[in-house]
């Protein structure tokens, strides 16, 4: 139900493949994604992470509503990453871009924005129906979501429960790009490829000052950046200079 791959040097692919379900969140499917970010997450050899799901109908639809007829509503509360995969992902120092093939609804759309980045397929579409339900948000999305797209499409959207198409997603600033389907898992991997192409400390570093200073007031966040630029930029020499220099020009020149 959960496919780990890593077809090429720094990035791996995890995939629901519940396509049948519409890569549904079960119990099991939540155990799951949490142990292989986990394991990935502590992999040398992994820089980058592509999430994604089977199928071109949905990248997850959610929890697993018939577990729920018998779990009741403890998953959309948990906290713990093993029930919470939007936590799972958080918890990942690395960057994990979601390849959103089709439909994020709910907590699936909880999971999406829990992503560093998204690049979606013309077929994705997002909703947040836990109006409609008769519940409220456990996993993030009545707060990221506000703060992606602002207050007041962000209750266009939860208010009414209504679709979110991929072109309106990327003109909303929800998603980075948007490509036909069969261009969705190249363009994420010539991504991940290119972000695979610095190094690993530098991502989980980087990555790690725009997260937390984001979560800041702008003037705490400026601390922040300079606290941690001081300490990282203390071990850097000139000669580390010098070589990532000639470098980021070549690679300028051939993208030039």
């Amino acid at each position: 139900m959960l496919l780990v791959e890593k077809p090429q040097p720094g990035v791996a692919v995890v995939t629901f493949n519940r396509p049948e379900a519409m890569n549904a969140l079960s119990r099991a499917l939540r155990n799951a994604l949490r142990q292989a970010i986990k394991e990935l997450d502590s992999d040398p050899q992994v820089k980058v992470i592509v999430l994604t799901g089977a199928g071109e109908r949905a990248f997850t639809a959610g929890l697993d509503l018939k577990e729920l007829g018998t779990d009741g509503l403890y998953p959309a509360n948990a906290t713990e990453p093993e029930e919470n995969p939007a936590r799972a992902v958080l918890a990942c120092a690395k960057p994990i871009i979601g390849a959103i093939n089709g439909v994020a609804i709910t907590g699936g759309f909880e999971v999406a924005l829990a992503c560093d980045v998204l690049i979606c397929s013309t077929n994705a579409r997002f909703a947040d129906t836990h109006a409609r339900v008769g519940i409220t948000p456990g996993w993030g999305l009545s707060q990221k979501l506000s703060r992606v797209i602002g207050p007041y499409r962000a209750k266009e959207l939860s208010l009414t429960g209504n679709f979110l198409d991929a072109a309106t997603a990327y003109e909303w600033g929800l998603v980075n790009r948007v490509v036909e389907p069969a261009e969705l898992m190249p363009a994420a991997l010539k991504l991940a490829a290119e972000m695979a192409g610095v190094e690993a400390d530098m991502l989980i570093t980087y990555k790690a000052m725009i997260d937390d200073g984001y979560a800041l007031p702008l003037g705490e966040g400026l601390e922040l950046e300079h606290a941690r630029s001081l300490a990282h930029n203390a071990a850097v020499t000139p000669e580390m200079v010098a070589a990532r220099r000639q470098a980021v020009q070549a690679r300028g020149r051939s993208q030039g």
